[in-house]
């Protein structure tokens, strides 16, 4: 890196850092965390968290998909930016995961009837799912698999609803074109979809490790 780079790659830097910690996690939220990482499971950063709340409170968002339960981490951001009665609905195939993330909305005290946690291989719950029925589709399991979610979630999304892609960045390596293997080459390729499909109006923001937002036309 040139010299010149320098001190401004380092003022972006601490500016991303300032973000990321600008909305303070609480207890049950950090707890959710702590499970994740005990149980090695990704959870979403706190500047992209905050940022899904804030979209989940713009929209008014009362039916929500999250493909990859994880922890709960995203799931309680979501559910505090929802109305009161909003649903979520919640795939997951690991069962741990779940039991841990239905201790977090134990803990956070979410009424039983706010959430649907389903266990299975998101491309066999996705299918069962009605069409255009969804305000808000957050994407953060299985970057393998990311076109083929991605997908499914633009047919789940109603008009002026908003597709969420967690670790659209993945960690540098998708802006770096000398990184090609499986993996980035899969998360960069739903950039360029959804960049290109007419029906959708695209941004990338560098909260978190990258959140791709999309609203349907």
């Amino acid at each position: 890196m040139s010299t010149s780079a320098g001190p401004h790659h380092d003022h972006r830097t601490a500016s991303w850092a300032y973000a990321e910690s600008f909305v303070p996690e609480d207890e049950v939220l950090l707890r959710a965390r702590e499970r994740a990482a005990e149980l090695g499971c990704p959870a979403v950063l706190p500047g992209a968290g905050a940022l899904l709340r804030v979209v989940a409170a713009a929209l008014g968002a009362r039916a929500v998909v999250e493909v990859g339960t994880g922890t709960g981490v995203a799931s309680l951001w979501m559910l505090r930016g929802m109305p009161a009665d909003g649903v979520l609905t919640t795939i997951d195939v690991e069962l741990e995961h779940q039991r841990a993330a239905k201790q977090a909305f134990a803990e956070e005290g979410v009424p039983p009837a706010r959430t649907r946690t389903i266990p299975g291989r998101p491309s066999d719950v996705l299918p069962r799912l009605t069409d255009g029925a969804y305000d808000l589709v957050l994407v953060a399991a299985d970057p393998h698999a990311y076109p083929e979610y991605v997908a499914e979630a633009l047919r789940l999304l109603r008009p002026g609803g908003v597709l969420a892609v967690d670790g659209a960045l993945h960690g540098g390596r998708v802006a770096d074109p000398a990184r090609r293997d499986e993996l980035t080459t899969a998360v960069r390729e739903v950039g360029r979809v959804l960049r290109s499909d007419e029906r959708l109006v695209p941004a990338l923001v560098p909260s978190g490790d990258g959140l791709l937002l999309a609203v349907r036309r």
